[in-house]
């Protein structure tokens, strides 16, 4: 008899859709799921990613939660600018974000920096949006790190780790 645990992908028999947070089921004996809205995912055992068939995004789970692993910067950008609006549209200001480590050169050119001929005399910190940036501890130190891209630190200094859907619900 066959384990019925080896006829579905890594994930399990159903996983949330990583773009509409739906739950879709899994294709028997496949390593693949289907999102009527979206299509098919195929989960990459060796990796643990979930990769997107059709735009041929990545994407990683951490806590339950998938994240987009981004290979070009304007992926990022978006994705924090949009955090930073719901952040804003609840109330709160972000005071701060923090990159993952792995992100730092493929953002760095992208940074604003303080020029002294502005009238800042921060030795060109780096800044993203008006915000400061800080890079992450290493992923050795803090795992979560190889997953997750960034996180906003909001007026209270309470860390909002994103992507933070719970908004929503």
């Amino acid at each position: 008899m066959v384990n019925p645990a080896l006829q579905h992908p890594i994930f399990g028999p159903d996983i949330r859709c990583p773009h509409c947070r739906q739950t879709i089921p899994a294709l028997t004996l496949t390593d693949t799921y289907l999102c009527p809205r979206h299509g098919a995912f195929e989960a990459d055992p060796t990796s643990k990613e979930l990769v997107h068939l059709q735009s041929g995004r990545h994407w990683r789970q951490w806590e339950g939660e998938w994240y987009r692993q981004h290979t070009h910067p304007d992926g990022i950008r978006f994705e924090i600018h949009e955090a930073l609006d719901r952040l804003y549209t609840q109330g709160f200001r972000a005071t701060r974000v923090i990159i993952a480590q792995r992100y730092q050169d493929l953002v760095k050119a992208y940074l604003e920096r303080s020029a002294p001929w502005r009238g800042n005399s921060e030795g060109g910190s780096p800044r993203l949006y008006g915000l400061p940036v800080e890079f992450s501890p290493s992923a050795d130190e803090e795992p979560c790190w190889n997953v997750i891209n960034f996180n906003l630190e909001k007026e209270p200094g309470v860390p909002v780790r994103y992507p933070y859907f719970r908004l929503f619900e």
